[in-house]
């Protein structure tokens, strides 16, 4: 496979367009005939993050530093003293080609030579893996990659159907990371849950701060995706002292399955020890089907509720504006749904816990090499109990994860 084929039903996110010298090295084909890319995503140090407050400043370019900056100034400088010799103020008429065409005068282009320190930019989209490789040429490569402590390696898919959108990268993972990183005494020692992990990433990086991270989604191949990344990038989590775990989390099903001979199934253990210690929820850009989004804040009830303390619920969301039929305008559907469904948990009222909702500013640092669009929100829900009889964390009804809403409360259908 040399190519990406698209189709009337496809997906691909942001991330794998955007990506400058970026080259998706496909490795595998999955247990659904996907293919499967691995990608390397750089923690970017205080020198390398970008400035907002300077447009100037920004994210060098592989191996040269801010001498974009200085090149780019010179070429003006070069334009500026060509249009001088030609007629310094432009008072002069426009060149015309033989054609009668108006000429225009290019930026000249700079010839990369070897030692300038900047990376020729090739459109390589993808490249497929070289069969005849030996596997101790791989296994170097890992070694090599281990080395650096500020390199995350991400197996994910692209391009697929909005039923596998959890195998792509999505720039929601990297902003609430940032955050994360930005809010490190936050999380550090903690147990951290993330609802709808995805390809992992975000618990990845959450790992190598809190104690215990459940990784949670579903699915048997995106969770053995998750799994892989996990391993991939355990030597940052294990240098760190953090447990990553992968296990699945059905938000429209009740029971947390803790049959052994499944797969990725939960201890008895592991579900006393998610309703007794879990201090923090996350969630990254998992907001774009309705009946999904109930079945995420029906998941957050459910559990908050069966938490004897307060619980943090981080959410990152991306607005994605699109033109529907049905208002012949440009809407965001799925973000005012998702408006609603906070607007109902902060009001309800069923005597087993209270929610406060608050939107945080996106004035954290940026850590990962992406763009950070104004559509990119956080959200913080807080949980509290309220003085009840609670059933004691790890028995049978937290495993069962089935306290629903009463029946007054409309997040219970539909948010």
């Amino acid at each position: 496979m040399d190519r990406i084929t698209f189709h009337h039903d496809t997906v691909l996110s942001d991330m794998h367009m955007l990506l400058p010298n970026a080259r998706h090295l496909m490795t595998r084909l999955n247990s659904v005939g996907q293919p499967v890319f691995i990608s390397k995503f750089k923690i970017l140090s205080v020198g390398e993050r970008p400035d907002g407050d300077d447009p100037d400043k920004g994210v060098p370019e592989a191996g040269g530093g801010h001498k974009r900056k200085e090149e780019d100034k010179k070429v003006r400088k070069d334009i500026q003293s060509q249009d001088g010799e030609e007629g310094g103020e432009g008072d002069e008429e426009p060149f015309l080609d033989e054609d009668g065409d108006l000429h225009i005068t290019h930026r000249p282009r700079r010839n990369f030579t070897e030692g300038s320190g900047r990376d020729l930019v090739c459109p390589i989209i993808l490249q497929q893996a070289d069969p005849e490789r030996e596997p101790e040429e791989e296994q170097s490569e890992d070694e090599e990659d281990q080395a650096f402590h500020d390199i995350l390696k991400i197996e994910h898919t692209m391009a697929t159907t909005l039923e596998d959108v959890g195998k792509q990268v999505w720039r929601g993972a990297f902003f609430l990371a940032d955050f994360i990183l930005s809010s490190a005494d936050l999380f550090r020692g903690a147990t951290v849950l993330e609802l709808g992990a995805g390809t992992g990433l975000t618990s990845i990086v959450v790992a190598t701060i809190c104690k215990t991270t459940f990784c949670t989604d579903v699915g048997e191949d995106l969770l053995s995706m998750c799994k892989k990344n996990v391993t991939l990038n355990r030597h940052l989590t294990e240098a760190a002292g953090g447990d990553a775990r992968v296990r699945q989390l059905d938000w429209l099903q009740y029971d947390l399955c803790t049959d052994a001979d499944v797969e990725f199934s939960w201890t008895e253990e592991e579900v006393e020890d998610l309703y007794s210690n879990t201090e923090i929820i996350i969630a990254a850009d998992v907001i774009y089907d309705d009946d999904l989004t109930d079945g995420l804040f029906r998941t957050l009830y459910r559990l908050c509720s069966s938490f004897s303390h307060s619980c943090s619920i981080f959410i990152s969301i991306e607005r994605r504006m699109n033109f529907t039929l049905r208002n012949m305008d440009v809407s965001c559907d799925a973000y005012k749904h998702f408006s609603r469904c906070l607007s109902q948990l902060q009001a309800l009222q069923d005597g087993r816990c209270s929610f406060t909702v608050e939107r945080l500013p996106a004035d954290f640092s940026q850590f990962f090499l992406y763009e950070r669009i104004e559509q990119l929100e956080l959200w913080k829900v807080t949980s509290t109990p309220l003085p009840s009889e609670r059933p004691p964390p790890g028995s049978a009804c937290c495993s069962s994860v089935n306290n629903e809403p009463p029946p007054h409360v409309t997040i219970q259908s539909s948010c």
